[in-house]
């Protein structure tokens, strides 16, 4: 579902003293050295204020063969462009340049639909219009293909979270032969709790990258720059392939699900989705391109593509292995490591959503245990579930299943003895129930695979349910 509105937030005035439309924004250099594996990536508003980013790679067991460095600086290339959004966004100018390689039309093509796409709910929330903006300056009409062979490369690489949807992917690919690895990005060595619990309890081996923002960038916030949501997950799709090219894995396997490609709502005639990095047709658009430009060995792909929030939720449950360890609130993934919880803050979309999802299949002592609270039996929650529901607003903006899964699970348990007397249960969902005629059929629906998307045959035999 999605809703056409004005916008609601008022965007706060950008000074005038900051970079703006007008101060061109410069893509100045990548430099990936060797001696400490670590890629410094350069920008600036031209005659302003410059950033270095710094990236950080673990050493691979062996050194890198030719082709290995030429995926590489390929990858590295995408990955600087990408990571640029980052700095963009403080001045939003019109003209855009990359000076260290020429920049052919259609990666410059593929960077505005990823650039206005992944700051839709930026421009949203700052009442902007970036489509007349966003001009990438191109030098060439096309690039030839700089597909590497890496045909050495196997096993897989997983991006961790600390949430349910990667033990989910984590739990099925174990159930193959080949290597699995997985990938953890963060801002400090020390890696937030639910993503270093999940690896422990998953037993597999783990590569972690660190990134470094340029202090510069708080420092233009601070002041009142531009500030907002990008479309993070592209940065670090592009990190984790950067580790699979150092490391050897050919698969690039990420853990999102179908509901990701469900917008929020619609502004200036443009859908806006909070989770476009993780919607199908980006991930369709990123693999084409690694296959084309940077090495038809390499498969980038969703495993949980196919299933619904409620269908992994389902799984998800009978992990209690998990279960003590797992957390999708943002507090807990702060960059200031002090400031990071220790439990779900449970007042949060995320929080709501998780606990909804669950309920449908968990004992309700033990979801109660993990959460610290019954989330469905405090009226202080009742507009929250209610957005999420779709009975006000829109969807909200963050990673949380279709407006249409949460209905659906909010009134199955109208028929859970064990739920159905809590507060937000029982007024929510018998208004649910009036708008939802058809719940049998549709409830069901949700656990079938559904159509779009590009998981390779061999592996869509383990998204079926463990009996």
């Amino acid at each position: 579902m999605t809703t056409s509105l004005d916008p609601s937030p008022r965007a706060a005035a950008h000074p005038s003293s900051l970079p703006g439309p007008d101060t061109a924004f410069l893509f100045e250099s990548y430099v990936f050295d060797e001696a400490d594996w670590s890629l410094t990536l350069g920008y600036a508003f031209d005659g302003g204020t410059r950033f270095n980013e710094v990236i950080r790679f673990q050493p691979p067991a062996a050194p890198l063969t030719a082709a290995q460095r030429a995926a590489l600086d390929q990858a590295c290339r995408l990955l600087f462009l990408f990571a640029g959004i980052s700095y963009y966004k403080a001045g939003i100018s019109r003209e855009l340049r990359c000076l260290p390689f020429e920049l052919d039309t259609h990666t410059a093509a593929f960077l505005r639909e990823v650039y206005l796409k992944g700051l839709g709910e930026f421009s949203y929330r700052n009442q902007l219009d970036l489509v007349p903006l966003l001009q990438f300056q191109t030098q060439s009409s096309s690039a030839p293909s700089m597909s590497s062979p890496l045909p050495d490369h196997r096993g897989y690489l997983v991006p961790v979270g600390g949430g349910k949807d990667s033990v989910v992917s984590i739990e099925a690919l174990k159930r193959q032969s080949d290597p699995v690895t997985l990938f953890a990005l963060s801002s400090v060595p020390r890696l937030p709790d639910p993503i270093q619990g999940t690896i422990t309890v998953s037993g597999l081996p783990v590569q972690v990258v660190t990134r470094a923002l340029s202090p510069e960038l708080f420092a233009l916030n601070a002041a009142g720059a531009y500030n907002g949501h990008i479309p993070i997950t592209a940065i670090l799709s592009m990190i984790a392939v950067c580790t699979a090219i150092l490391h050897g894995q050919k698969y690039i396997v990420l853990s999102n699900e179908n509901s990701a490609s469900a917008a929020n709502l619609i502004y200036n005639e443009m859908e806006i989705n909070h989770q476009y990095s993780k919607s199908f047709a980006f991930e369709v658009a990123l693999s084409e391109y690694i296959h084309d430009r940077i090495s038809h060995d390499l498969v980038y792909v969703s495993l949980l593509r196919p299933l619904s929030e409620a269908a992994i939720a389902k799984r998800f449950a009978g992990q209690s292995a998990y279960h003590s360890v797992f957390r999708s609130c943002n507090t807990a993934f702060r960059q200031d490591v002090s400031k990071r919880a220790t439990q779900w803050c449970c007042d949060c979309p995320k929080c709501r959503f998780v606990f909804l999802a669950l309920s449908n299949f968990m004992e309700k002592e033990n979801l109660i245990k993990i959460f610290g609270k019954n989330l469905l039996d405090d009226n202080s929650q009742l507009d929250g579930f209610s957005e999420l529901c779709g009975l006000t607003s829109h969807k909200p903006f963050e990673c949380v299943g279709e407006i249409e899964e949460s209905a659906l699970l909010m009134q199955y348990l109208l028929s859970d003895p064990d739920w159905r007397s809590d507060v937000v249960v029982a007024q929510l969902g018998s208004q649910l129930a009036e708008k939802q005629k058809d719940f049998k059929d549709s409830y069901r629906a949700m656990f079938e695979l559904q159509p779009g998307h590009a998981v390779p045959a061999h592996l869509i035999g383990l998204l079926n349910e463990r009996r």
